[in-house]
This record gives structure tokens, C-alpha cells and sequence, in this order.
């Protein structure tokens, strides 16, 4: 399911980048802004992401659908140890099996320069990408643990990540191609043959979600100690 998960979230991430990126589509010429276009994908995926949450195999594996996300959860005591590994495992075969799928239908479309198998790139520098996908991913990590903690509110959980991922896509992708997930960036890597400023991939999103999931952790301590 975890799997599966990732990989209709590449399926549809590629789609929407051919559509909305690629000059032979209509967007391009009716939508000249690129902000307005990024907005439109971020909408897309914010409502895809939302919509996987909460479809039937997200309520049953948690849709996790990172690595990252998942071992700030192990890290948690949320999930076992022999379970995070099957679930990053198959992040990170449903990642690249979504890309491929998409390649082998539309590998002329996803080649091209603006649309580049949606590889994330840091275009703003290295050391500006490590630090945005950092606070995105502390962020990300943060509301969704916040919302956790409420019965009341964990049910808009989904809602809020959806929204946080939209946000991102339109206003951050610029500067690291927005990433926060390591089966996602590599992914699209070894179909755009482009791996530079990977390690960025796969150490700031696992940082900030385990640096903001151990906060949480001596919280929840301090508070137990203080009862």
C-alpha cells in the first residue's frame, strides 16, 4: 500500500508537470507566469496528496509515503523497527516505479528541460536548498504532530499536510524543487540521469522531522514528570 501510495503521487506529479510545463501544452501560452502555474500545481498535488491520505489504502498503512516522515515516527515508538523498514523500502519502490511508469508512456514529454521527470534541483544554491527543505520538513512535521495529539483534530491531519505540500510546491520549488522526501527526489534522479545536490534529499527532511519528533518527545517527558 505504502507503495502504492508514492508511486500515484509520482504518477501524478509528472502528469501535472507535463501539462502545466511543457511548452507543447496549452497552460504554457494561456498561463505565462510560472507562479500561476506553480500555484496550479501545488493545488493539484496539495488535493492528491489529501485524497491519497484519506483514500482506502492511506487509512490502512498511515500514508506515510516518506522515509523520512517514517523514521521520526519509529524514532517516535509509533512504529516498529522491522515495520519502518518495510515501509521505507517500499516508499522507495513505489517512488521509482511510479516515475517509471510515466516514463515508458511519456518519456519524450518528461525529458524535456522544463519538465526534467520533476527532478528535484537546488536552484538557489546548496546551502539555501539544505536550509528550505529543513523548515519545510520541521514544519511539515510539526503540524502534523500537533494535530496527532487531539483525537478532535487528528482526522485533519491529511488536510493540513495537503495544504503545507501546496504551499510549498508554489512558493518554495524555486529554490530546491521541494522535495521533503527522499523516495521522491531519488526517484525522479535516475530518470532525469541528474543526481546533483541529492544528499540534500537524504539528510535535511530525515533531520528536521527527527529533530522536531525528539522535541516532542522530551516534551511529552517533561510533562508526564511534572503530573
Amino acid at each position: 500500500m505504502e507503495a502504492a501510495l508514492l508511486a500515484a503521487f509520482m504518477i501524478a506529479a509528472n502528469l501535472l508537470a507535463i501539462l502545466l510545463f511543457h511548452p507543447q501544452f496549452t497552460a504554457v501560452h494561456v498561463l505565462p507566469s510560472e507562479l500561476a502555474r506553480r500555484a496550479l500545481m501545488g493545488l493539484a498535488m496539495g488535493l492528491t496528496c489529501v485524497m491519497l491520505v484519506y483514500s482506502p489504502f492511506g487509512r490502512r498503512s498511515g500514508a506515510h509515503m516518506n522515509p523520512a516522515f517514517t523514521l521520526a515516527l519509529w524514532s517516535l515508538a509509533k512504529v516498529r523497527g522491522r515495520d519502518a523498514a518495510g515501509y521505507i523500502a517500499a516508499q522507495f519502490i513505489g517512488g521509482a516505479a511510479g516515475v517509471a511508469a510515466m516514463d515508458a508512456a511519456a518519456r519524450q514529454y518528461l525529458s524535456h528541460a522544463h519538465v526534467n521527470h520533476v527532478a528535484t534541483l537546488p536552484s538557489a544554491g546548496i546551502c539555501t536548498a539544505w536550509i528550505a527543505e529543513l523548515v519545510m520538513s520541521a514544519l511539515l512535521m510539526t503540524v502534523v504532530l500537533l494535530l496527532a495529539t487531539s483525537d478532535r483534530t487528528m482526522r485533519y491531519a491529511g488536510i493540513a499536510a495537503g495544504v503545507l505540500v501546496g504551499l510549498f510546491i508554489t512558493f518554495e520549488a524555486p529554490i530546491s524543487g521541494m522535495s521533503l522526501n527522499p523516495a521522491r527526489s531519488l526517484a525522479s534522479a535516475l530518470f532525469a540521469g541528474d543526481c546533483h545536490g541529492l544528499w540534500i534529499y537524504f539528510t535535511a527532511p530525515p533531520i528536521g522531522m527527527l529533530l522536531v519528533a525528539a522535541s516532542f518527545r522530551a516534551a511529552s517527558k517533561e510533562h508526564a514528570r511534572t503530573l
